[in-house]
This record gives structure tokens, C-alpha cells and sequence, in this order.
């Protein structure tokens, strides 16, 4: 350890993980000749510097898919980054500055959404399934909840509604078969006890065919006539018209309480937004911030910077300066004119690229019937090597592999990562070559 280049790691990465690295490093030389003290010094230097490494990386995403689950799925927009700086150090998340007193950090996006929404209350928590447990929790405990069967959804990582109602304390009442639940069917199962009807939309899913689905309006008639909820769990979040996925604005317009994610289609954060329409839905998001489970699942300081810039951004008509928006946007024409420019890059530095149509995806579990029209450059070579030695990369690029080929699709590239892509592609390239 008193050795130059020992000192010196232990002054970076402090001596006890020094200590522990040299001996994880002479442990694994047991069974193997023995490097020279200047060898060995490197390896443990190389075994300080991973271990040291962050696990959380940029990587470039080249798959076309907008909202990529395993990739942080939205990305956030230059104004939500730079509220995110402002939230970093001391800020006014529970302080009313115009009186001193201790606010509620709910309200810094209260105000927002109910302008951009048109509700009439508004709360945010950390995301759209604890929006609606606690939904479920502060409006329904002990009671029940009718839902049809054909939306008793599982979500990623196993997440299912029957267990987030079991959770809640509700007791949720299945109506109508998996392909076809009727208007009349909710009528039938409503008892003394039943505190709400919920519409959970499948947005990771569709079943077609031989089908049928009451729609809002007629499940909005059967609660009104009975005094009871009716409850939103919209997912993804369309702020307007996205194919053919329901928007908040025509769920608002039939229900008391409607959740949905607030990165998604919305393009910010993760976030869980519950907003609330007339003195139903008013009492009930009082009901849900004053519940203790709240405190669980509230938003923090960071998420709700980005969230309220995300949204500001929306109230001035900048929905463009959203990557979310800008990617769904884009025509395959623009983009066609982004791949070519790399190809001609490329060619210059001996990397052989074409360009092929293809289909960009939405992701997210939003919209998964509808492809978006793309054009792909195709990286020449064998694919499964080019497309690991991109991901290997710095940084990492996450292309696809399709029909025996690496394809980079520039739909999800975000504005400035061209010539670090072009870099990216042109050393996996030379790698695949050797």
C-alpha cells in the first residue's frame, strides 16, 4: 500500500476499498500465474475504476421505440432538466412564501393541471398505479368495486388489478365476460355496498373480434342513478387525440376521478396525476391527500420540478419542445432525411449503411396495435456483433436487430446525438472488423 500507484488509488477511492481490492485481485491469482507488481497495480486499478462506475448511464436510443420501459421511458424536455437543477438545492416545495407558513407541495401542480385539464381538483403521487390504489384505498375500503372482467389488466413487472384492489381493502365485483361487458351488467351488480364502478383501460392490449364495451357515458348513467363513483384508471395519459387511445379530456367529461401516468403520452416525469370533475370529484381528492397512505406515495421534490414544467410548457402551446411529442410527430419523411444524412457521414468513414422502411412503436404499454411509419439505416455487417458492440459502446446505443440486420432507427434519437451516434456506429463497425 506504500507504493506510488497504491497511494495514489487510496487517495481517489479511499484505502479501505483499496485494501478490499487488492484482496479480491491476489485471490483470484491463486489458481494462476502471477503478474508483475506494475500489472497487478493496473488490474486493481481497473476493478476500483468498475466498481466505481455509475450504474445509471446515458445511452442513445436507436429503437424506434418512443416510450422505452427499460430505457427511463420519457425523456424530459431542456425546461423540466433546468427545473430539476432549481429543485436540486433549497426550494419552496412545502413553503408559502406570501405568508411564511408551511404549504402543500400538491399545490405547486394543482393550479397547472386544472387550467390544462379543465377538472376541478387535481393531485399528484409518485406514480399512476399508486394513484389509484390509493384511489381504491380512500374511496372504496370495505366496499365494493365493479369492474369487467375483460380489463383486469396485468402491468409490467407482474403488476395486476385484482391484487392492487386486494391491497386497497376494496372488494372488486367482476361483470361481464372477457370480451363483452354490457351497460346492463354493471346495473346488476351494484348493491348497498358498492362504493364505485372503475374503467380500467387496457392499454397494453386489445381484444378484437367478437366484442363489446360499455363506454363512459353509459357507465357514467348507471353511477349517477345509483349515487356512486365512477373511477378512470386511464394509464398511459392522452393529452389529445392519439389514434385511436381515449384522451383525458373525454374522460373527464363522464367521470368524478380519473388517474393516468404523467411521463407516457404526457411527456413528463414519472408521476401519478389524479384529477377530480364536480363536488364528487372534489370530495374525493380531498379525501385521497388527507389519507395516510398519501404520505407513502407522494411526489418528490425532483419529479414534481419537472412535472410542473412539463406542464407549464403544455399550457403555452410549446408541446413541441416535448421529445415525447416531437418523436410521435415526426414524419417519415423528416426522418428519412435525418438517416440519409448519416449514411452519407458514414460512407465517408468507410462504414457501409442503406436505408430500409420499417415501424417505429409507441411503447409504454400505449397504443400497441399502432406502428408509426420510419425509415431505418441499416448498419452493414454481421447484426448481432454490431449490435453488441454499440451497446458496448460510449456511450451505449441500443439498436434493434431485424431480419438478420442491425438497424438504428433515428425516430427516437434525441436533437444533438448525431455525431455522437455517427462516432458510435463507425467504432463498432471497426470492432466487428478485426
Amino acid at each position: 500500500m506504500n507504493e506510488p500507484a497504491y497511494v495514489a488509488l487510496a487517495e481517489r477511492f479511499g484505502r479501505a476499498r483499496v485494501v478490499d481490492a487488492i484482496r479480491d485481485q491476489l485471490a483470484d491469482e491463486r489458481d494462476v500465474t502471477a503478474p508483475a507488481d506494475d500489472e497487478r497495480a493496473a488490474m486493481v486499478a481497473e476493478r476500483l475504476r468498475l466498481a466505481d462506475a455509475p450504474r445509471l448511464r446515458h445511452v442513445i436510443n436507436a429503437t424506434g421505440v418512443v416510450l422505452h420501459t427499460n430505457l427511463g421511458r420519457s425523456p424530459l424536455s431542456q425546461e423540466a432538466v433546468e427545473a430539476l437543477q432549481v429543485a436540486a438545492g433549497y426550494s419552496n416545495v412545502e413553503l408559502d412564501l406570501s405568508s411564511g407558513r408551511r404549504g402543500e407541495r400538491a399545490s405547486l401542480v394543482a393550479g397547472p393541471l386544472a387550467e390544462l385539464f379543465g377538472c376541478d381538483a387535481a393531485l399528484a403521487v409518485n406514480n399512476n398505479a399508486a394513484a389509484v390504489l390509493l384511489a381504491l384505498a380512500a374511496l372504496c375500503k370495505g366496499k365494493e368495486v365493479v369492474v369487467s372482467r375483460g380489463q383486469l389488466v396485468e402491468i409490467g413487472g407482474s403488476f395486476r388489478m385484482p391484487d392492487v384492489m386486494r391491497l386497497s381493502g376494496a372488494k372488486m365485483v367482476e361483470v361481464g365476460t372477457t370480451n363483452r361487458t354490457r351497460a346492463a351488467d354493471y346495473e346488476a351488480a351494484i348493491t348497498s355496498k358498492t362504493a364505485a364502478l372503475l374503467r380500467v383501460h387496457t392499454s397494453n392490449f386489445r381484444v378484437t373480434g367478437f366484442t363489446e364495451s360499455a363506454g363512459l357515458a353509459e357507465m357514467a348513467d348507471v353511477a349517477r342513478r345509483h349515487g356512486i363513483l365512477l373511477i378512470d384508471d386511464l394509464g398511459s395519459g392522452a393529452a389529445h387525440d392519439v389514434a385511436d387511445e381515449p384522451t383525458i379530456a373525454g374522460s373527464l367529461a363522464h367521470c368524478d376521478v380519473v388517474t393516468f401516468s404523467g411521463d407516457k403520452l404526457l411527456g413528463g416525469p414519472q408521476a401519478g396525476i389524479v384529477l377530480g370533475r364536480g363536488d364528487a370529484g372534489i370530495t374525493a381528492v380531498k379525501k385521497m391527500a388527507r389519507h395516510p397512505l398519501a404520505r407513502a406515495v407522494r411526489i418528490d421534490k425532483l419529479t414534481l420540478a419537472a412535472l410542473e414544467a412539463t406542464l407549464r410548457q403544455r399550457l403555452r402551446g410549446r408541446q413541441a419542445e416535448i421529445p415525447v411529442e416531437r418523436m410521435l410527430r415526426l414524419t417519415p419523411e423528416e426522418i428519412r432525411r435525418r438517416a440519409a444524412m448519416w449514411s452519407v457521414k458514414l460512407a465517408d468513414r468507410g462504414v457501409e449503411t442503406s436505408l430500409v422502411p420499417g415501424e417505429s412503436a409507441v411503447g409504454g404499454g400505449s397504443l400497441p396495435e399502432h406502428a408509426l411509419p420510419t425509415v431505418l439505416l441499416v448498419v452493414t455487417g454481421p447484426a448481432a456483433r454490431l449490435a453488441d458492440a454499440l451497446r458496448r459502446g460510449e456511450p451505449p446505443v441500443i439498436a434493434r436487430v431485424e431480419k438478420d440486420q442491425c438497424r438504428i432507427d433515428p425516430r427516437t434519437v434525441l436533437k444533438g446525438e448525431d455525431e455522437v451516434l455517427i462516432d458510435c456506429v463507425e467504432v463498432a463497425a471497426r470492432t466487428v472488423r478485426r
